[in-house]
């Protein structure tokens, strides 16, 4: 009898240890997505109170650009209790809000732009080769990020950096290249130019 109530249990072991080795493993997925061309730059950090009955409590609200200075470039605002979090959430936002931007000889814009966000104006005007990007705090880091070499800008009004950054991108988003002009108007390029 005990011989009887060995084997059964021998069999077990040896039908575990087949079905281990019959099973296939997954390899780990990673859900990070892959390393991208992209850069960022945090514009702003603002560090936000409320007051409480128990106290302070402290929460933070991050700015960011992110661009591939290749003609693609985004922005995002994250909020989180630290400051990496609110950061990298920023990130995350803005490198899904990328937007693509036509340049002239991939260095200049097309035409002068004046673009107004909040109480924020800024001006945008293509420039000769060899000019260089001549603008400030986050215009300049949005231009830098989008690819834009040779740039005058002019801000005006307000100087709120989050209102300064989105007027700058929404400039970017209504460039229109002569050639996406012609198309539109069913002309051709050299018409359009004359």
């Amino acid at each position: 009898m005990n011989e009887e109530v060995k084997k059964p249990q021998e069999n077990n072991k040896v039908t575990k240890n087949n079905d281990t080795k019959n099973i296939k493993r997954r390899p780990k997925r990673s859900f990070d997505r892959p390393k991208s061309d992209l850069e960022e730059k945090v514009i702003f950090i603002n560090r936000v109170t409320k007051v409480v009955k128990g106290g302070r409590q402290f929460r933070f609200a991050a700015t960011v650009v992110v661009g591939n200075r290749k003609g693609k470039v985004g922005i995002g605002l994250g909020k989180a209790k630290e400051m990496p979090d609110a950061v990298k959430k920023a990130t995350q936002q803005a490198s899904k809000n990328l937007i693509n931007v036509e340049l002239i000889d991939n260095r200049t814009i097309s035409h002068e732009i004046i673009v107004k966000e909040g109480a924020v104006r800024v001006m945008l005007k293509p420039a000769k080769e060899g000019t260089g990007v001549k603008a400030g705090g986050p215009v300049r880091d949005v231009l830098e990020l989008a690819g834009v070499k040779d740039v005058l800008s002019k801000s005006l009004g307000s100087s709120t950096k989050v209102n300064m950054a989105r007027a700058t991108l929404n400039a970017l988003k209504m460039q229109k290249s002569s050639s996406h002009v012609a198309k539109l108007r069913g002309k051709t390029v050299e018409e359009i130019l004359d």
